[in-house]
């Protein structure tokens, strides 16, 4: 058991798996353990954030296009609302990033970018900051 992490990441993650299971711990890549363990955070993180960016995206449509309102974009806002709930449920060190000024900006950055192209209104038209705090945006029972 020697696959290199470069070569075949799976292949390496099972070795390495084995060799902990098996108490060969002076046999372990450490460095790259460490960066995986650390890549699962992040992927949390990059999952919640494309989450709560979609939901935003499609609270901007409901509030900016009354007239285009359909069953499918509250289907969209109410199981996006579902998974970020399942996932701060499962995760609940996700959630003070709900406070995180910088991270919320660059997710509200984000669904600006989704609503604008999804729209065709201009990225002008749409409120630089988001207009609703998050509680209530991943409440199931609040609409703008």
């Amino acid at each position: 058991m020697d696959t290199k992490y470069e070569s075949d990441v799976v292949a390496w993650a099972r070795e390495q798996a084995a060799l902990l299971r098996s108490g060969c711990f002076d046999k372990l890549d450490l460095m790259h353990i460490a960066e995986e363990i650390e890549s699962v955070g992040k992927s949390e993180q990059r999952e919640l954030a494309r989450r709560l960016s979609v939901l935003l995206m499609h609270l901007l449509k409901w509030e900016f296009q009354p007239h285009k309102r359909t069953k499918s974009w509250e289907l969209t806002i109410r199981n996006q609302r579902v998974a970020i709930g399942k996932r701060l449920k499962r995760t609940p060190s996700l959630a003070p990033l709900l406070r995180d000024a910088e991270w919320l900006e660059d997710v509200w950055s984000d669904a600006l970018d989704l609503a604008s192209h999804e729209t065709a209104i201009p990225l002008e038209a749409l409120p630089e900051q988001c207009p609703w705090d998050i509680p209530s945006a991943i409440s199931l029972d609040w609409m703008p």
